[in-house]
């Protein structure tokens, strides 16, 4: 299958360009509930992917930085952890009530910064309110294993604490979601944070700061710029940081695991994805196609759950790419203001851009067959083409490694062992989906994919209810539902003699 007959896409632009410039928060690091100077004189330029001009500049934080927001941190929690669930429901209450009062500016913000379809944006923001929402009733109703008498003359008590100071690490695709997905549970559960958000995409974070700055307890949340290499590799070492959670590549979660061992620290990590969709003969084609197309382009397909990966059976492949490609013919590829109509924007940054271009150019290389899309889009911004690469072998590198861009590739499959066999042959387990009419395959198939997400007809749906997180090179721990708060605590256990 070829694109003959089949327009390439084309960038649509706004005739007027977004600006964030009215809505921009300060831009020096977040301590002790105040925006404060750095300890050095360089900064980082934030860029906006769309149109490649420089919207900011922030400050780019030394260890020394981390070692105050740290202090500032550990005098905060002390406090912090001792107020009741009812009271810090109640903060985060406030902070969805926060942001839900300025979602025009987040928004704005959001899309300046990152490219992101207004559509995209204002998903983002509506999810992070309803994160904080769901934490803050959630914080309300932990449940431990009963105290009693388990040993004779001894009760005992089970005790949920905070872990104490939390380092997190958020990346540039989701930044005020997967900052909430950090924050919410994280203040739910007792603790105080220092927070490091990607040096491309800070601003929706030190936004959410300058709102909620005097109006939560200071020094709960603070805020660091700057790179991996400095401050988060200190967020990893520092001896009161008592756990450090990152969402990132699996490159950043293996480094911050491994300084973090040195110290015996807690690590909660979210990394990479290769989801696979299998799609059985018997499915509906067209509602999988359709999946497909806006689980795996959505926010240009800079997603680690996206359905990027298709398996489908030999007996439909040919049928079922045919959906596919007419599918991801109608996105409309372009800049946030250019209408709402624009799903697909741009990637992230020039390095990004420039990887995905190589990743497309050695599928090209390797005789791979591209049935739409390919290339990148002329003109200012980070634009890739919605693209699909079909009859791809197995084993073919494009269908095994990240590349985190609006590229989607389809393999075939004999059988249904092959198809299980070649899905868990991914160094990555953090999502996946099955596509069948068949209600034992909807059973069975699941439980034999080692993803830690797997939907059935559906992909890339999430609720705050429910447990977000990978096995194998997609990490450990879990973001969303009770299961976060979890990971955001310890147990103690207390035992009283009361028979001496």
């Amino acid at each position: 299958m070829t694109l003959t007959g089949i327009e390439r896409f084309t960038v649509r632009r706004s005739s007027t360009e977004q600006s964030c410039a009215g809505v921009l928060p300060p831009t020096g690091h977040f301590i002790g509930g105040a925006f404060v100077p750095g300890s050095s004189t360089q900064f980082i330029d934030v860029v906006d992917p769309t149109t490649e001009q420089v919207i900011a500049s922030v400050q780019a934080g030394t260890a020394a930085d981390v070692d105050v927001a740290v202090e500032a941190a550990v005098a905060a929690q002390k406090s912090w952890g001792a107020t009741t669930p009812k009271e810090r429901s109640e903060v985060l209450s406030l902070i969805a009530n926060i942001i839900e009062a300025n979602r025009e500016a987040f928004e704005i913000i959001e899309s300046t910064n990152t490219g992101k379809p207004r559509a995209v944006a204002e998903d983002d923001v509506s999810s992070t309110i309803d994160t904080f929402r769901f934490m803050a009733g959630a914080s309300r109703t932990l449940t431990s294993m009963a105290g009693g008498d388990y040993a004779t003359g001894h009760t005992s008590v089970i005790l949920r604490e905070p872990v104490g100071v939390v380092g997190v690490i958020t990346p540039w695709n989701y930044p005020l979601l997967m900052a909430a997905w950090k924050i919410a549970p994280i203040l739910a559960a007792g603790n105080s944070i220092v927070l490091k958000p990607s040096e491309q995409t800070p601003l929706s974070t030190l936004k959410l700061a300058e709102l909620v700055a005097g109006r939560i307890p200071d020094g709960i949340l603070n805020i660091v710029t700057g790179q991996g290499r400095t401050v988060g590799q200190r967020l990893a070492e520092h001896p009161e940081i008592a756990l450090v959670a990152l969402t990132g590549s699996v490159v950043s979660g293996q480094a911050v695991a491994e300084t973090a061992g040195r110290s015996v620290k807690r690590v909660h990590l979210e990394l990479g994805g290769k989801a696979p969709v299998v799609v059985f003969p018997d499915a509906d084609l067209r509602a999988a196609a359709a999946g497909v197309r806006n689980a795996g382009f959505w926010n240009a397909g800079q997603d680690c759950g996206a359905a990027c990966r298709v398996l489908v059976h030999e007996s439909v492949a040919e049928e079922f790419t045919e959906h596919l490609v007419r599918e991801v013919g109608t996105l409309v590829v372009g800049a946030p203001g250019a209408g709402d109509d624009v799903e697909i924007g741009p990637m992230i940054s020039r390095p990004h851009f420039e990887r995905v271009k190589e990743s497309l150019a050695e599928a090209k290389s390797a005789g791979l067959q591209v049935a739409i899309g390919g290339s990148a889009v002329d003109g200012p911004g980070y634009f890739i083409e919605p693209t699909v690469i079909s009859n791809v072998p197995a084993g073919a590198h494009i269908a095994t490694h990240e590349i985190f861009g609006p590229v989607v590739t389809v393999e075939s499959f004999s059988t249904t062992e092959e198809a299980i066999t070649r899905a868990n042959e991914s160094p990555y387990g953090l999502s996946a989906s099955v596509w069948t009419r068949d209600s034992g395959l909807s059973l069975s198939v699941p439980k034999q994919l080692d993803f830690g997400t797997v939907w059935v007809n559906s992909h890339l749906v999430l609720a705050c209810e429910v447990p977000w997180g990978g096995f194998k090179g997609s990490g450990y721990g879990r973001d969303l539902s009770l299961y976060a708060l979890d990971d955001y605590s310890r147990t103690k256990h207390v035992m009283i003699n009361h028979g001496a």
